[in-house]
């Protein structure tokens, strides 16, 4: 029994001492955390605590619905080995990507024989991509698919002919449709034609948008839109050479860097800063607003809008900025210009084919020169001369340092005699061309003489007064028909 009591005393101060021990130890470490802790450390402490509760997290089933893999929509290139540093060739995984997209999940149709791909996204991820041929899709009659965000290079093979992007089908896969593509997004891009070849074309399309795009070094056509409707190119730059101006090759510059060959297309807030023409247009109903052409300037043979579709031209220019390069327009039918400047000796130059010139305003644009006399308006005529002018006005432009001309004119004459000549020359765009005149006759003294509009060849207005007489007249003609 003794014995017995003695071994629990023993157990019992053994465990005691344990006790006392772990207090100890416990002490001391909080003492020495407590001289060891810092904020940072805490938040390292707190962070990593975060980082674990969240490794937790993800290791717990994912919600119905909530996978947390990429939208099947989207093709990122670089899941099909293309290279974004540019190393390399990506042409074959970049068009594996476009191959797979027209070929995804359809939603229907959009225009009759254009299959919906819902708004499959060809995703560049940024990168930089060498390709040696041109990305042309390989079958038609798609729509609603977006390639973005990323840059686009020619490789020193590339066919001269090409274009890094060409939305015309490789083979027409048995489609039904009347045109080839349906909203068609292009934007985001760097498009680097490595001085082989052009940037975009687009063949035959519906609804395509080009948007923010940066198109250079081509030799051909920047952007090349041939038939179809509706290609809106928007917010873009392209240059031949990347220059701000100035540069000491401008009369080296080639290439188009816009051109329209179709119908009902706009480009909007678009700057060409480098080619021989800015915009070309060949296509009817087209809209060109906020553009600035400093591609070449016009006394290095550059033009910065050429409407190139005499008889039918359909075309308006508004809100743009011709700098030091200007406008060419072919038997002009049905064209409008307002609201732009022209700077640095740049003018718009009227050129008869057939010699039509009909429903014509250029109005409300200002021009400023270098006091070297140029006419803001002018006419070439070398292959004949306008025969067939009607509703045509030019009027309202404001100058400094050109000479003003326009379809309206107004001059006063004052003299004692029988005859008063008005001479319009100066101001009229048209040779030997007055459709309507209006006069005043202002007689001085007590006199009321007969007067009379006696001709008005070689543009000089010339009235008459049965006898002399100390008089004013007041003379306002017009050679379009505009009033």
């Amino acid at each position: 029994m003794t014995s017995s009591v003695l071994a629990m005393d023993t157990d019992m101060t053994t465990t005691r001492k344990a006790l006392v021990l772990v207090v100890i130890i416990m002490f001391m470490s909080i003492h020495v955390y407590g001289h060891n802790s810092s904020p940072h450390r805490d938040r390292l402490r707190f962070q990593a605590s975060l980082i674990q509760s969240n490794s937790v997290l993800s290791n717990s089933p994912s919600p119905t619905g909530a996978t947390g893999k990429p939208s099947p929509l989207e093709y990122d290139v670089t899941s099909y080995g293309a290279d974004p540093t540019g190393v390399s060739d990506s042409t074959e995984s970049l068009l594996g990507a476009i191959s797979d997209a027209l070929n995804g999940s359809s939603n229907g149709f959009l225009f009759e024989g254009i299959v919906n791909l819902g708004g499959a996204e060809i995703n560049l991820q940024g990168g930089n991509y060498l390709i040696s041929r041109p990305l042309q899709f390989p079958v038609a009659g798609r729509g609603n698919l977006v390639i973005h965000g990323g840059t686009l290079k020619a490789s020193n093979n590339f066919p001269d002919d090409g274009y890094l992007i060409d939305l015309s089908p490789s083979s027409n896969n048995g489609s039904s449709s009347a045109y080839n593509y349906e909203f068609i997004t292009l934007r985001d891009l760097l498009l680097d034609s490595n001085y082989r070849g052009g940037g975009i074309q687009v063949v035959n399309s519906l609804r395509t948008s080009i948007d923010n795009c940066y198109v250079t070094h081509f030799t051909t056509n920047g952007i090349l839109v041939q038939g179809g409707h509706e290609t809106y190119i928007r917010s873009s730059y392209l240059g031949q050479h990347i220059t701000a101006g100035g540069d000491p090759g401008e009369r080296n510059f080639s290439g188009t860097a816009i051109n329209l060959m179709g119908n009902d297309n706009s480009v909007t807030d678009v700057v060409i800063f480098s080619a021989a023409i800015g915009i070309m247009v060949s296509g009817q109903a087209n809209t060109l607003s906020g553009v600035h052409c400093y591609n070449k300037a016009t006394g290095f043979g550059g033009t910065g809008i050429y409407l190139k579709l005499p008889g039918l031209t359909q075309t308006r220019i508004v809100n743009s900025y011709l700098d030091f390069t200007g406008i060419v327009a072919e038997d002009p039918v049905q064209l409008h210009i307002s609201s732009s400047f022209f700077l640095g000796d740049a003018y718009i130059l009227l050129k008869s084919i057939n010699g039509v010139m009909n429903g014509v305003n250029i109005v409300d644009n200002m021009f400023a020169g270098s006091d070297k006399g140029i006419d803001i308006v002018q006419l070439d005529q070398r292959n004949g001369a306008f025969k067939e002018v009607d509703q045509v006005v030019i009027d309202r432009n404001n100058v400094k340092g050109m000479k003003l001309k326009s379809t309206v004119a107004r001059e006063s004459v004052q003299g004692n005699g029988s005859s008063w000549i008005a001479d319009l020359n100066s101001i009229l765009v048209f040779p030997n061309l007055i459709k309507r005149v209006q006069y005043t006759f202002i007689a001085m003294g007590n006199s009321f003489p007969n007067h009379a509009l006696r001709n008005v060849s070689s543009n000089q207005v010339v009235i008459q007064s049965d006898k002399d007489v100390s008089a004013t007249v007041f003379v306002t003609v017009d050679q379009g028909n505009s009033f």
